[in-house]
């Protein structure tokens, strides 16, 4: 677990899960990895955001947001973990890694 230098409040929970949208988080990110279909010594990232939203107010509104930031990019696990840390840690949300 991480946090800001001199912010003894701010953690950064990293865990693996394999259906994040059953998270109890109602904000986090997901981390997950794949190797690449054409070559299997590439490791493909990918970075998403999940906000699930309060009550809708109607009945077609998704109760959740999705945001990529990563699609399928070529990285290591660890350096994608490290992206998704970073920007966690600003945002004050969890991390699930996903395979």
């Amino acid at each position: 677990m991480h946090g800001f230098p001199g912010d003894s409040n701010m953690v950064v929970k990293i865990r693996s899960e394999s259906a994040p949208q059953e998270s109890a988080d109602s904000d986090f990110l997901t981390v997950s990895t794949c190797s690449d279909p054409f070559d299997d010594t590439i490791t493909l990232a990918t970075i998403q955001r999940y906000v699930l939203k309060p009550a809708a107010k109607t009945a077609s509104a998704p109760p959740m947001y999705v945001k990529t930031l990563v699609s399928r990019r070529p990285m290591s696990s660890e350096h994608a973990l490290d992206l998704a840390r970073q920007y966690a840690e600003r945002k004050n949300i969890p991390v699930i890694y996903t395979k």
